[in-house]
């Protein structure tokens, strides 16, 4: 049986999702659910980086873009925030970019947008 990565974060990472989400609900934009959960993640005292940038180079080359996070937790999972009506696949692999670009092997993508929190762990 293979282990789950970061079991024991990501149980207090969603906790804090969950609580973020009972309090508010569904129906307020991405921003506001970010904006509560830095003050949630402060509270049960998680630590966290929101808006991590990352940069890509391609054949040794910086590139121009860079990826930016919504947040890192416990400096090695990546946390993605949305609002919308569904976990859709290109969430996903944005995810898998992230997880790509940092060197980090879990992402968490959460959905606020639903009538109940939803989340996907991604793994690199």
């Amino acid at each position: 049986m293979s282990s789950i990565f970061f079991k024991n974060e990501s149980y207090k990472i969603i906790g804090a999702c969950m609580e973020v989400h009972n309090y508010l609900g569904s129906g307020f934009l991405e921003i506001v659910y970010k904006d509560a959960l830095e003050v949630e993640f402060a509270k049960r005292k998680i630590p966290y980086e929101r808006e991590k940038e990352y940069t890509v180079q391609y054949k040794g080359k910086l590139l121009p873009r860079k990826y930016i996070a919504d947040f890192v937790v416990y400096d090695r999972i990546i946390l993605e925030i949305k609002a919308v009506s569904a976990i859709h696949e290109n969430y996903l692999a944005q995810a898998l970019n992230y997880l790509a670009v940092s060197k980090e092997r879990l992402a968490l993508v959460v959905n606020f947008g639903e009538s109940q929190l939803k989340y996907q762990r991604v793994i690199k």
